[in-house]
């Protein structure tokens, strides 16, 4: 099969899951079948790489486009790329699209090509009304490109069961179109790794159990409730959060805040890592982790979850989205309840008692060390049985053929 995949991010630009996923499952197709599928990747930026039977072109906006409101400017150059993408593609039997950012390329190469167009629902813009701080009304464009990306596809890979039942009621998309097909791991460079110098280099002090976040600065992503549940931490407890990259000044002006005040009013170490880091780095900083959180209160999947349990670490998650489906509830790590009454804003309906909630978790866990033990050992185990990215890639290819058989 001749397959092109469209994507925002691909490295050395990656800033979070999806791009994590095309990387990855670009990697694992190429060596499929003897290597016998062709394919191209085009995505943000200004790659351009030719490895065997892998060929990435990183794509520019055709010039920079008039907008009236500033938050308008990221929307528009989305747009320009879509349209350089969409006139890049010669031919495709198959043109995969990840993420609203490629959508509208998806769609003009579908009509251009012939192709079949597949979409993965990484995330679904209507389970993101904080966006609308970053977008301004170009949140409503972005919800319509999906939209109409979702009515002219051809098939819909959900990395989640919940994800597959989110997308069906969204956008009423047929199931007989919808396959579930889980993110993966590579669990052979994600796995426990002893490196006490990177600790240090970035301030963690290696002789003091600590929790550990990673992930960007985003609502969706629930840090500021995880900053706020320091404050019922045990005073033992190191924190450690590896977050950069706000979606906005104005959280990221908050996540300061908090961090400050929680500094002040607790004797907790609080170590902030605002930056990314290497792969290295982060392997390492999970793999010394006593306790990983992710307390997001929007998640299709969080590949985050399956790295930290790759390296033998438990983990206390949010019971949202396809988390449950990865962490399991008493034995790779605790699932937290996180209610909402008005699941549109996908925002808890009690703050403050799911800050407690969180808290509680990793004490209970902090302070029982065979526990954690134990649930380290189920956690790696279950990420070598479910989670391998060469099975995730030839369910993709499956799935790819399955569609080509449709007239």
């Amino acid at each position: 099969m001749k397959i092109v995949l469209l994507t925002n991010e691909y490295p050395p630009n990656v800033y979070g899951g999806a791009g994590v996923h095309v990387e990855y499952l670009t990697r694992e197709m190429a060596a499929l079948d003897d290597g016998a599928h062709d394919i191209t990747v085009l995505c943000f930026g200004d790659q351009e790489v030719d490895a065997g039977n892998v060929h990435v072109r990183g794509v520019q906006p055709p010039a920079p486009l008039p907008h009236q409101e500033a938050r308008h400017k990221k929307f528009f150059d989305t747009m320009g790329r879509d349209v350089v993408m969409a006139g890049s593609i010669a031919a495709a039997d198959i043109v995969h699209g990840h993420t609203w950012y490629a959508h509208l390329a998806g769609c003009l190469a579908k009509q251009l090509t012939g192709g079949k167009l597949v979409l993965t629902t990484h995330s679904l813009e209507p389970h993101r009304p904080w966006k609308e701080e970053q977008l301004g009304t170009a949140y409503h464009g972005s919800r319509w490109v999906e939209r109409t990306a979702y009515e002219n596809a051809d098939g819909v890979i959900a990395v989640s069961s919940a994800m597959k039942d989110d997308v069906q009621a969204l956008y009423d998309v047929s199931a007989a179109t919808v396959q579930t097909i889980y993110n993966g791991i590579d669990i052979a460079q994600y796995r426990p790794t002893t490196n006490e110098a990177v600790l240090r280099a970035h301030g963690v002090d290696p002789a003091q159990p600590y929790v550990l976040f990673v992930g960007r600065i985003t609502r969706q992503k629930g840090i500021l409730h995880l900053v706020e549940a320091i404050h019922h931490m045990n005073d033992d407890v190191q924190v450690v959060l590896c977050a950069g990259a706000p979606d906005t000044e104005a959280i990221g002006a908050e996540m300061t805040a908090r961090v400050e005040r929680a500094r002040t009013e607790t004797p907790n170490r609080i170590v902030w890592i605002d930056e990314m880091l290497s792969k290295d780095d982060v392997i390492a900083l999970y793999s010394h982790a006593a306790v990983f959180v992710c307390p997001s209160v929007y998640e299709p999947f969080g590949i985050i979850n399956l790295e930290a349990m790759a390296c033998e670490t438990p983990v206390v998650a949010s019971a949202v989205g396809g988390i449950p489906e990865v962490v399991v509830d008493g034995t790779t790590g605790v699932l937290v309840p996180c209610e909402s009454s008005t699941p549109e804003t996908f925002a808890p309906d009690d703050p403050a008692a799911f800050a407690q909630d969180l808290a509680a978790a990793v004490n209970g866990l902090m302070a029982d060390p065979e526990q954690r033990a134990a649930m380290a050992r189920a956690a790696r185990a279950r990420v070598e049985a479910t989670f391998s990215w060469r099975a995730i890639a030839r369910q993709t290819v499956d799935f790819y053929e399955q569609l080509l058989q449709t007239a």
